[in-house]
């Protein structure tokens, strides 16, 4: 498959925060453990060595009764079981419950995920190596999730629960979702490719009560081959493992203490902080609502409920409920690395972010801060929209400038008279260097009048050759049209393609060959964005 790549930096779409990151730029150096670099894997195997074998047995269970009502692959089976062994790793990507996978880039932190784990492999054959996708199904951002889009078309999902927003998206029941899949099925044809998709809608979210079931079916049925082991942290027997971090939280605020300090060092560096903690970082979960937890003096609430608790009764009902718990996304981070024994985190520029604020809370604790590593990111095309871009001469880095700028540049390129007025402006300031120099010579009040005349002069260029600029837009309207329409494509709503396109719309054109190709181009150690190219 045709293969380009660009920097990130090239994209103008990514943070300065995570092309420094990338860039490994000395100053953020003391904010995470180990750059993701296949040598520096040795290590962070031997830290991550002392996982505890009860954790590792806990852990196994849990996730062989998660699967007990899904078909599961020899492949997640075998990796399920080897969990079980001291010389097994795992690495981890998380994602929402978005409906049907929600934005392309789903597929890309799997890949990512299952592609390291097989580098790594190959790298120490010693050990193994498990990809796991962590379902958020304790987040309750529904308005986040509940909706994809396709062919420019937004499908959305309206769930009648009057506790949908408040409750956490994993209990969400799946009523409603008919509507939506018969007008999916209507959208995305026929063909054997769209009855495919239609069958894993159905399946998903018609055959199972709930958001959190519907999702590990389907992510199941994209990866099961794979071996990739999907997780749900919601439950009694993972989160007692975390009481004792969870204690902590709620007496000491450890937390807070720590990645508050990092927040402000991130802030004075002159980057944007992602994520403010609390206080107190946990929520209240239960059945029909997860709200944060508060302390006033000395006592515990449960935002916008007449739950109240003193400090001995809150320890009991953790004691007691552990699953009632819910971390917020200060402290899934550690509830992860604390129940798996991880090695790398992989996720997008948003995540990563406030991974970074996270090192010491880690330190205090004394669990192993992971890996922190950039999923891929990537553009998709086919041939014939590869042959208009070349018939336009529009280089792949010029596809990433901003809609107006890549028309302007292309319209100054074709035009068959010089639209630049770069000489005339020179010209004119080099006429006034003299008008300066008399001026200086007699009433120095000249040189005002001098310099708003020189301002006017050159802002009537400039307006001039905005107007040449216009004029010629209009006579290569054709021309105009197709760029636009060539970057939109690509560029849906000008946002990169894998923020906004549905995987469905490219599967009903590729099939199967758009994981295969996906998981052969990938390398999530290559930091660059790789363009791809699909036959016809």
């Amino acid at each position: 498959m045709p293969t380009e790549c660009i920097p990130y930096k090239e994209t103008n779409y990514f943070s300065e925060l995570i092309l420094d990151y990338l860039a490994q730029k000395e100053e953020l150096k003391p904010f995470y453990n180990r750059f993701p670099e296949i040598e520096n894997f040795k290590a962070q195997i031997e830290e991550k060595a002392v996982f505890p074998m009860e954790n590792r047995e806990i852990l196994v269970h849990s996730l062989k009764k998660q699967y007990a009502e899904t078909a599961v692959s020899s492949a997640t089976a075998k990796n399920i079981d080897s969990l079980s062994q001291k010389t097994t790793f795992t690495v981890v990507t998380g994602h929402q419950l978005n409906l049907f996978t929600g934005p392309l880039y789903f597929l890309y932190k799997i890949v990512s995920t299952i592609n390291l784990t097989k580098i790594l492999k190959e790298k120490y054959p010693e050990y193994n190596f498990v990809p796991v996708y962590w379902m958020a199904t304790e987040d309750h951002d529904f308005e986040e999730i509940n909706f994809f889009n396709l062919h420019g078309k937004k499908f959305k999902w309206v769930n009648a629960e009057e506790r949908a927003g408040r409750d956490a998206v994993g209990y969400l029941s799946t009523n409603g979702l008919e509507e939506v899949y018969k007008l999916f099925s209507a959208e995305i044809g026929g063909g054997k490719n769209a009855e495919e998709l239609k069958e894993w809608f159905k399946k998903a979210y018609l055959e199972h009560d709930n958001l959190s079931a519907a999702t590990r079916f389907l992510a199941n049925e994209l990866f099961k081959e794979q071996g990739l082991v999907i997780i749900d942290g919601q439950g009694q027997e993972l989160k007692e493992l975390f009481i004792p971090f969870a204690r902590r939280e709620l007496t000491d605020q450890l937390a807070y203490k720590t990645t508050l300090s990092k927040a402000e060092a991130l802030s004075e560096l002159g980057y944007n902080v992602q994520v403010n903690p609390r206080e107190i970082n946990l929520f209240y979960l239960d059945n029909e609502f997860r709200e944060r937890i508060i302390e006033r003096e000395g006592r515990y609430f449960v935002h916008d409920t007449e739950i109240e608790w003193s400090r001995e009764e809150i320890l009991k009902e953790l004691k007691q409920h552990p699953e009632r718990f819910s971390p917020n996304v200060m402290l899934r981070p550690l509830y992860q690395e604390v129940i798996l024994p991880n090695l790398c985190y992989i996720g997008g520029g948003g995540e990563l972010a406030y991974w970074l604020e996270l090192k010491d809370y880690f330190e205090a604790e004394k669990v192993t801060f992971p890996v922190l590593l950039l999923r891929n990111s990537a553009l998709i095309q086919n041939e014939k929209i590869n042959e208009k871009r070349e018939k336009l001469n529009i280089s792949i880095k010029e596809l990433f400038l901003k809609p107006h700028e890549l028309i302007n540049r292309k319209v100054r390129q074709i035009s068959n008279i010089d639209i630049d007025f770069s000489p005339q402006k020179e010209h004119l300031v080099q006429q006034f260097q003299h008008l300066y120099e008399l001026a200086g010579q007699t009433d120095k009040s000249f040189l005002g009048a001098v310099k708003a005349q020189e301002v006017k002069q050159l802002k009537g260029l400039e307006n001039l050759e905005k107007r040449l600029l216009k004029a010629q837009k209009r006579k290569l309207e054709d021309h105009v049209h197709r760029i636009a329409e060539l970057q939109n494509t690509l560029f849906p709503n000008q946002s990169l393609q894998e923020r906004q396109t549905n995987f469905a719309q490219l599967y009903v054109e590729y099939g199967e060959d758009l994981i295969s190709s996906l998981l052969k181009e990938l390398n999530p150690l290559e930091a660059e964005f790789k363009i791809l190219t699909f036959g016809k």
